[in-house]
């Protein structure tokens, strides 16, 4: 790591703001070398992104300074921290889909010739950027709608460094991406370290934190809980300065008395036009976990299982009964679940309240229970720890935990036999993923079979039951209960034969 890293960039100091009164951030001091990967993190509501907007410009600070190199700045706009050096990359992308890589890369400073945009000197500089980068699969030519979210991502990295970035933040950069897509990130991150570039990078998943960063600070309640290297922290100790409370384990144990008992679910021969040869069981009881790489048919699994692309040929039965759903509907009224992957776009009704939001499914399906679950909600939110002014906050409001807090309380409310979760803890903090585990093992030991779709590892592996490997739109093979990392890669990528379940 040579002796780059010794010299500060970034130094801020006695950083507070607050909205409407309420402190959010309050003397926060942070540093950040040349050459350095720090990672942030925090619980949803810590005040990272607070932060990381008054770096960029996007708010300004009430107290507190800012120094880039020795020298106190002051942002009004995110065009003067770019100009400074210091760009971000925010989670939500910011990029015009109907325009080529290289517009939205130099979009508002396009070289010119004369008064025209050069086409052509624009698209090798985003040439000569992209290899900087060790990008080969990207046209500086191409629409960035016709580009995966993996390379979206990759076109606003490319964009911040644009600016000749000396300093790079990027929030939750992995949140939208599947493994191999992951790495491609990894290799860019240490691409831009190798160059000297310090970056400020936030995520929720741990893994990703102690496998890039070489420093960690822990924001808790818009307060510095602790800055340390990460080679002297390691996952219990950086939970526990994150949620303020030691965990013992951070995948909770099936709760007493669990027994798995009769198949909920059965599906024999399954299939449609992206899915083949499907053979599954759910049994009450049972937390059984979906791996597979990106495209495998993971999410297309339960999308057929819950009939938004239903099984068009193969027998499914639930409990016992013969049982095909042909739409969301039918299956909803079966008493089946689908916890979806995109709660903004697909789970809530962001401009509702969390009553409405909570209420949404019965009043589509059961109108008649709606009286009976509206009285249910507050219990059913309150054993969920949703934190919230109240029930008629608007849900866009919330933190990101607190929101899929809200998607799970709707689907309570119609007492599921089979509950369907695809990548249920994306995007949420250490402490709403703990909410979440603890939901799942009560479901289970209450008799429900549950089935989750997740692209992080050791969430499938410290909670299933026993997991299914997807590839190509069939299950590859089964293991059980306490197998490796290294199995379920092996079954996801055809590294070896098959392995069946006993």
């Amino acid at each position: 790591m040579n002796g780059i890293l010794h010299r500060p960039v970034l130094r801020v100091t006695g950083l507070s703001k607050a909205f409407f009164g309420v402190p959010v951030l309050q003397e926060v001091g942070l540093e950040l070398r040349a050459g350095e990967v720090h990672g942030l993190v925090g619980e949803n509501g810590a005040g990272k992104s607070t932060l990381m907007k008054l770096l960029a410009g996007v708010y300004q600070r009430d107290a507190g300074t800012i120094e880039i190199d020795g020298e106190p700045v002051e942002f009004h706009h995110p065009t003067q921290a770019h100009l400074a050096g210091l760009s971000t990359v925010f989670q939500e992308f910011n990029l015009l889909p109907d325009r080529t890589v290289a517009e939205n890369i130099y979009l508002g400073r396009e070289p010119r010739r004369g008064l025209l945009v050069d086409t052509k000197a624009m698209n090798l500089r985003t040439s000569e950027l992209l290899d900087q980068l060790g990008i080969g699969n990207i046209r500086p030519t191409a629409a960035v709608s016709s580009l995966s979210v993996a390379q979206q991502q990759i076109v606003e990295i490319a964009k911040a460094v644009s600016y000749d970035a000396r300093i790079i933040s990027m929030d939750e950069p992995t949140a939208a991406l599947a493994g191999a897509e992951v790495e491609l990130l990894y290799a860019i991150v240490r691409r831009l370290k190798e160059r000297g570039t310090a970056i400020l990078y936030v995520s929720h998943r741990l893994k990703e934190i102690f496998d890039l960063c070489d420093t960690i600070t822990v924001l808790k309640d818009g307060r510095i809980v602790g800055t340390q290297p990460a080679a002297e922290l390691n996952d219990a100790a950086l939970v526990r300065m994150m949620v303020g409370r030691p965990i013992s384990a951070y995948y909770p144990e099936e709760h007493p008395g669990t027994t798995v008992g009769r198949i909920l679910l059965s599906i024999e021969g399954g299939g449609n036009h992206q899915l083949d040869a499907i053979d599954l069981d759910l049994r009450a009881g049972e937390i059984v976990g979906v791996a597979g790489l990106q495209g495998s048919g993971r999410t297309e699994l339960v999308e057929a299982i819950f009939g938004a692309a239903p099984f068009t040929r193969g027998r499914v039965e639930l409990d016992g009964q013969p049982f095909t759903a042909t739409s969301p509907r039918e299956a909803i009224r079966r008493r089946i679940a689908l916890i979806t992957e995109d709660r903004k776009a697909q789970g809530l009704s962001l401009n509702q309240s969390i009553l409405n939001n909570a209420l949404g499914v019965i009043r589509s399906v059961f109108p008649r229970r709606t009286p009976e679950a509206r009285a249910a909600t507050p219990g059913i939110l309150s054993s969920l720890e949703v934190v919230a002014r109240d029930l008629d906050q608007e849900v866009q409001y919330l933190s990101g935990g607190n929101q899929q807090k809200v998607v799970l309380a709707k689907w309570l409310a119609i007492d599921p036999l089979v509950v369907l979760l695809d990548e249920p803890t994306r995007g949420i903090d250490v402490g709403a993923k703990l909410a979440v585990y603890n939901l799942m093992r009560a479901l289970a030991a209450e008799g429900r079979a549950l089935l989750m779709v997740s692209s992080e590892l050791p969430e499938l592996l410290g909670m299933s039951s026993r997991i299914v490997v997807m590839r190509d739109g069939r299950i590859a093979g089964g293991l059980p209960a306490g197998a490796s990392e290294e199995q379920v890669l092996q079954l996801a990528t055809g590294a070896r034969n098959e392995t069946a379940l006993p």
